[in-house]
Formats: structure tokens, C-alpha cells, sequence
């Protein structure tokens, strides 16, 4: 495997994502050693040339002996292509390329909903990204259905549940945006939808601790006190992550009773109304 040398990727420190993928292709010999820099150590001649702007949206690949960068998939498809070119080639192909730059703008976008970082006040040079609606609304409509789907087929492994509708789970998903929204009226709009971002994380991730169950018992029938209880523990598993989350955010306490409260809220009206 040919490792690409003299190439820099400039990557966020704070974000597990960026660490985590960046590491790696250090580990798989792809990049060198010194293939990649946190943000914050950008040097002065980096920043000639560096768009520090474009680099808080897109992972910068930093070319140092012939003073070029390039962004996002761009930089990506040549760190990959350059030990399997076939990869560039396909990811070049404009069709492709339009989509691969879409889901990668998706996740960049989003990414401090996805895994946040407590935000460092004693630094300068801060690489957050841009806050932008169309992908943060785009984000959360992915996870709303998402959950709504897992939800409601989850919900027909128990039998003391009623049974439920894509429309009603959707509902309550919303519904859940909707009530917590109401305990942050008194914030900014964007840290609104920064919190909802984290919230609509939370549940996906809950959703997606569910899939074991569901598969399973695509082929086999799986007691029903192991789905109630495994339910349970993703429920206390997403209660401490949503608490987890909104310390990280700076957020208040009464947010982690408000999720409890609208869960039992919900949980009485359809035992009793079905």
C-alpha cells in the first residue's frame, strides 16, 4: 500500500468522529505518521494559504511542498485514491461526486449533534462549523424516521402495548421535539436546534440498540421479558446519555426530568385511550 506523504490533514481535535477516522488512516499505513494536524496548531504559514473558514466545513488536506489544499471529499477521495485509485475514479464521477459531497456536507453540518464537545473558551482559534438549517432540519428528519420505524415495530413484541401506526409513533417523535422545545423558549433559536440535534441523536441511538432485538426475532421467538427488559435498559441507557449531553451543552438539569416526564405522559394516555 502506497502511504501519500508530504499531505497534512488539518482535523478537529474535539470531534470523536474526525479523531477517530483520522487515526485510522494513520494505523492502515494510508497516510504517514505526521498525516494529520489538529486545527488549533495551524501554523502562520499554514494560513496563507489555509481557508480557515472552508476548514471549520470541510477537513482540509494540506499539501505542503506545493502549498495547495484541498476540502472535504475532494481531500478525502486523494488520501483514499492515492493507495486504491479506483476509489477517486468512481468518487470523481460527477453523478456520485454531487452525492458523496451532499452526505458529507450532512455530517460535517452535524457532526457536534452527533458527538458534541464542550466547547473550549480559553482558545482563539475555535474549529466549529457552520450552523446551517437545511441540514440540521434534514438531520433530524433522517432520525425522526428512523425511530418512528424502529418504534413501531419494536412495540408489537409487547403484548401489553397497544397496537401502534408509522403515523402515531411519528407523533409522538415530534411531539417529544415539540414538549422539550417548550422548556427552551427562553434560548437563542440555534442553540434550540443544537439540543434538538442531540435529542434526535439520543434517539436513534436508542433505536438502533433495539435492532438486535428485532432481528432476532425475524427467525426465532424471543421471550417477551427479554424484549420489556432490554426496552428498559435502552430506555436508562438514553437517559444518561441525554443527561450526559446536556452537560456538555451547558444546558439545564430540568431537561433530563422533562424527557422522563413526557415519556410517562405519553405511556398513560396510550394504556388508557387503546
Amino acid at each position: 500500500m502506497k502511504k501519500l506523504e508530504n499531505q497534512t490533514l488539518i482535523y478537529d481535535e474535539d470531534c470523536p468522529i474526525c479523531n477517530i477516522y483520522t487515526s485510522k488512516l494513520i494505523k492502515a499505513g494510508i497516510v504517514d505518521e505526521n498525516g494529520r494536524k489538529p486545527y488549533s496548531e495551524i501554523n502562520e504559514n499554514e494560513e496563507i494559504y489555509v481557508d480557515l473558514k472552508r476548514a471549520t466545513n470541510e477537513i482540509a488536506l494540506v499539501d505542503s511542498k506545493n502549498k495547495t489544499v484541498l476540502y472535504g471529499i475532494d481531500g478525502l477521495l486523494k488520501v483514499f485514491g492515492h493507495s486504491y485509485p479506483l476509489i477517486e475514479k468512481i468518487g470523481t464521477i460527477k453523478p456520485i461526486n454531487y452525492v458523496l459531497k451532499k452526505m458529507y456536507k450532512f455530517i460535517s453540518f452535524n457532526r457536534k449533534v452527533i458527538a458534541p464537545s464542550k466547547e473550549k473558551k480559553d482558545i482563539s482559534i475555535k474549529y466549529i462549523p457552520d450552523f446551517n438549517y437545511k441540514y440540521r432540519l434534514l438531520y433530524i428528519a433522517f432520525t425522526s424516521v428512523i425511530t418512528t420505524i424502529v418504534l413501531c415495530y419494536y412495540s408489537n413484541l409487547l403484548s401489553f402495548f397497544p397496537n401502534t401506526t408509522i403515523g402515531r409513533e411519528l407523533l409522538l417523535t415530534l411531539g417529544q421535539m415539540v414538549f422539550q422545545g417548550i422548556f427552551l423558549t427562553h434560548l437563542k433559536r440555534e442553540k434550540i436546534m443544537n439540543y434538538l440535534g442531540n435529542l434526535m441523536t439520543v434517539s436513534l441511538m436508542g433505536s438502533l440498540l433495539l435492532l438486535p432485538i428485532l432481528v432476532i426475532s425475524m427467525f426465532l421467538k424471543i421471550p417477551e421479558a427479554l424484549s420489556i427488559v432490554w426496552f428498559g435498559a435502552t430506555v436508562i441507557l438514553m437517559l444518561l446519555e441525554n443527561y450526559r449531553r446536556t452537560k456538555i451543552l451547558e444546558l439545564p438539569f430540568h431537561l433530563n426530568i422533562t424527557w422522563i416526564a413526557f415519556r410517562i405522559i405519553v405511556l398513560l394516555i396510550i394504556l388508557n385511550l387503546y
